[in-house]
């Protein structure tokens, strides 16, 4: 018998609500959007829709090991806890460090800071919120005196102009973006403006885009700041009554005059005019920003340079205005609650503060709790490269791939004495170099709860039973805490423990002085928690309910009880461009994919869109440095490198190139993003720069390219360059190689693991052109596509015969051609992945039904009626087939 679960996804800080129809008996589930859940109202994007593409078991680790020994829970448990305590005997506490995720839930999270901070005795837990969020966290801190967002989802309906900063939101957050594409069309006087160096499909409903220059967002607020001030455009009576610090702060934008920002930022005056007046004149004003401000060596004062604009007008705490961190993670906010970043202690307190340390130490009894900060990231992996830190545990996250100068990362792990990974994926580029595997639950088992941008704390709820000899993070912790000796303050059973015991804290002797406040779930029943619906946190005796907004009363968390502004210098981001390295490297996120990889890549839907690493180049560069539009290039840091296909673009400024962040060893010969990006930290935020490194391009020009359609994964490719893409009963592989083998049938034989007389071939030696199929019992098992040029068939006809028993006479004919035969219609690439509607289709539907507008094309073939991630692309092909 089905059953409906609520649950919550795992992707982005959106936070969306998920109802799940779940079929035990099969393990297989149905996806909906939860109506109800006032974080998507029932939306989801591509990527939570396919979450049920992702539970299957292939790939899962299901059974601890011991370098590389399969074994039972016990030995492996015993293992970690005595090589702890043996390290920490030796070497102290700092010699060894947890390095913790996002995708943790709160309840795991809250065990693992727990254990390292409060017990063990060190500062070094830290996590990969540190890439992205850290930078939100202290520019937060310094400006109200905690880490509070101070608005909500619901203020996209109230606001009047909604700032989109440093952020794809289209592809990022989707389905947030989709509520502000709904609040524009209602309210047509909604004014949006887009800044980013790109041209990114958030530019899509934008009435002003600000092009800005990489790097120059303090210039720009800077900019904004001294406009407000010195056109009359402030709020005097608030920034007297709330806040501290006006003068020195306007002082500091003195030289940001109109022209000043223009040239720095290398934008239109007339565009940034308008800007700045919109903001002046709007009384209700979003800003919300993302990993383009916080991914910088100067994060926390661009951070700062936001906040200071909202305090300086009065534009903040009340409906529709606000700075807004577009939080990454599904789980970065609870793990901010817990302490998961290095200088933190649970609750919201750290080790800045004395008087926290004490009460932390007191609420746990602990004698033993770290006094000081622990290794933030990119220090941490640079301490276990130097033989500092000697025994890590890394939980739920791929630093070998996500990590700036990932090939260091690689290194230090592979010199560190003892390294333990727990993840619910068997093969990832970290769980290669691990000495223990510890097999986590992943989403669709897990049970606790995650926090998302609006500071809503939602269930994840499990929909199955544990997968093979899989566990919670939270038991795992727990039981290495317990045979380290900490026994009497890890007794946990269940997340609701734990839970209770992070609610408890949060309100320790708190009185209203921290913003973290979730006191009134301290005694929450099993059942209550089982039945926990969306809230938005302080929960406690004065707010039962929640709270939607804060500062709405001007009060803020520092020791006066006032703002603070921050008095913001511009800084050049930690290297520039030079002779060697002429070129800016910007990095981020795609539609459809998800960090590195490992559970998006499992839906084959997700896989079709971008189905291969790229690089957009501006065409006067890919002019001057000989590229091709969809060849492939090699791209060089002081770093590291890699190779991706070339897509040349006008979204791309002069100067700039965008690499997307997710291509693993797993997936790619050489597409590891985090390879070349730089290891620069903002000093304040110790959060790495990964928006601007210094490159080098230059055309790669292989002696023969090529593909191969497969009903097999492969165990091994032999060309320099592959990569691999799970389809619908197939796997792509795209293909490029420096030597010409002797026998392509028997390169194929090889590749393929297949030998088998009945290849059908065709071979053109002059041109360099070598195609082969291999059939049985007329179903298609293989298709081989070589050429010394890059030109082949578009690989939709020759994909959708892998779903068919058998192929008919015609298939066959033109399967060597690449090409449907006459009268069939090529799907072309995709565009909709929620729907799987390809280019073709959707040119077709234009021209023969005379479709003018991408409602009609939603109408008629659904595209882009779910996410609407693809409706900018929809519009696109509108106007060029229309």
């Amino acid at each position: 018998m089905n059953q409906t679960i609520q649950t919550t996804c795992p992707y982005c800080g959106v936070g969306c609500g998920i109802s799940a129809q779940v079929d035990a008996a099969n393990r297989c589930v149905t996806i909906n959007g939860d109506d109800s859940h006032p974080a998507n109202f029932g939306r989801l994007c591509s990527k939570g829709s396919a979450l049920g593409d992702t539970i299957e078991l292939k790939g899962r680790l299901l059974q601890p090991s011991v370098y590389g020994r399969e074994t039972n829970w016990t030995e492996a448990l015993d293992l970690v806890a005595d090589r702890f305590l043996d390290t920490i005997q030796k070497y102290g506490p700092d010699a060894v460090a947890i390095y913790g995720s996002g995708q943790l839930l709160t309840e795991d999270y809250y065990v693992a800071n727990k254990l390292m901070k409060g017990f063990i005795g060190s500062g070094n837990m830290d996590t990969n919120s540190r890439l992205c969020m850290s930078s939100s966290v202290a520019g937060h801190k310094r400006a109200f005196g905690a880490d509070t967002v101070p608005g909500c989802y619901e203020d996209y309906e109230h606001a009047e102009l909604i700032i989109l900063i440093g952020s794809n939101t289209a592809w990022c957050h989707p389905v947030s973006f989709q509520r502000i594409r709904a609040a524009k069309e209602a309210n047509p006087s909604l004014k949006i403006v887009v800044i980013d160096p790109r041209r990114t499909a958030s530019c899509d409903i934008a009435d002003l885009h600000l092009p800005l220059a990489s790097g120059s967002d303090a210039w720009l607020f800077n900019g904004l700041l001294n406009y407000v001030g010195h056109a009359s455009r402030t709020n005097p009576t608030y920034i007297e009554q709330h806040t501290e610090g006006f003068a020195e702060a306007l002082a500091a934008a003195e030289n940001a005059g109109i022209s000043q920002v223009a040239e720095q930022c290398r934008v239109n005056i007339e565009d940034l005019q308008r800007f700045y007046e919109w903001f002046a004149t709007t009384d209700k004003v979003m800003s919300l920003y993302s990993q383009g401000i916080n991914q910088s060596s100067s994060g926390t004062d661009k951070v700062n340079a936001i906040i200071n604009c909202h305090l300086a007008t009065g534009k903040i705490g009340k409906p529709g205005s606000g700075p807004f961190s577009l939080t990454g993670q599904p789980n970065a906010m609870g793990g901010r609650e817990v302490g998961g970043l290095s200088h933190q202690l649970a609750a919201h307190m750290d080790f800045a503060n004395v008087d926290d340390i004490d009460r932390v130490a007191r609420f746990w009894g602990s004698r033993q709790i770290a006094t000081k900060p622990g290794l933030p990231a990119v220090d941490l992996f640079d301490a276990i490269y130097d033989g500092k830190v000697k025994a890590v545990w890394i939980m739920g996250t791929n630093p070998v791939v996500s990590l700036p100068n990932a090939d260091k990362v690689k290194q230090a792990l592979q010199r560190c004495e003892f390294v333990v990974v727990s993840d619910c994926i068997a093969n990832t580029d970290t769980t290669a170099l691990a000495h223990v595997l510890l097999p986590a639950q992943g989403w669709s088992e897990k049970d606790g709860t995650v926090t998302n941008s609006e500071r809503r704390i939602s269930r994840q709820r499990a929909l199955f039973k544990p997968a093979g000899n899989a566990k919670p993070d939270w038991w795992i912790l727990t039981q290495v805490a317990q045979r380290m000796r900490f026994e009497q303050a890890f007794p946990y059973q269940s997340p609701v423990e734990i839970f209770r015991e992070h609610a408890a804290l949060s309100g320790f002797e708190n009185n209203g002085s921290r913003d973290f406040d979730i006191s009134a779930f301290a005694d929450i029943t099993q059942e209550n928690y089982d039945r926990l619906q969306p809230t938005q946190w302080p929960v406690n005796q004065q707010y039962p309910q929640g709270r939607a907004r804060l500062f709405d009363d001007g009060r803020f968390y520092t020791p006066s009880g006032k703002a603070q502004f921050i008095a913001i210098t511009p800084s050049a981001p930690g290297m520039l461009p030079n002779a060697d390295y002429p070129l800016i490297l910007n990095t981020g996120r795609l539609r459809d994919q998800w960090h590195t990889m490992t559970r998006t890549a499992i839906a084959a839907k997700l896989n079709q869109h971008k189905p291969e690493p790229f690089v957009e180049i501006h065409p006067d560069d890919a002019a001057r440095y000989g590229l091709i539009q969809n060849g492939l290039a090699s791209i060089e840091s002081r770093w590291g490198e890699m190779l991706a296909r070339v897509q040349i673009t006008g979204s791309q400024l002069p100067g700039n190139v965008f690499v997307p962040m997710h291509w693993t060893a797993q997936h790619a010969s050489h597409g590891r993003m985090g390879a070349l990006v730089n290891p620069f930290v903002d000093p304040v935020s110790k959060q790495p720069e990964s928006k601007h490194t210094p490159v080098r391009i230059k055309a790669y020009q292989p002696v023969w390219q090529g593909f191969i359609l497969s009903r097999h994964e492969f165990t091994a490719i032999t060309s320099a360059y592959w990569v691999k893409i799970k389809g619908e009963q197939f796997y792509r592989y795209e293909l490029a190689g420096d030597l010409i083998p002797n026998d392509w049938l028997e390169w194929a034989n090889l590749n393929t693991g297949v030998t088998a007389p009945q290849w059908q071939e065709y071979q053109d030696t002059a041109k360099g052109n070598y195609r082969a199929a291999l059939l049985v019992d007329n179903r298609l098992e293989s298709v081989i596509f070589i050429s010394r040029q890059n030109q082949f068939p578009e690989r939709s006809w020759l994909t959708s015969l892998f779903v068919k028993t058998e192929l008919d006479k015609t298939e066959r004919m033109a399967l060597l051609t690449g090409l449907p035969p006459q009268g069939v219609n090529d799907t072309g690439a995709i565009v909709c992945a929620c729907f799987n509607i390809g280019e073709q289709t959707i040119k077709t539907a234009i021209k023969d039904q005379g479709l003018t507008s991408h409602q009609e094309v939603g109408c008629c073939l659904k595209a882009g009626t779910n996410c609407g991630s693809c409706v900018p692309e929809i519009k696109l092909l509108l106007l060029e087939h229309g």
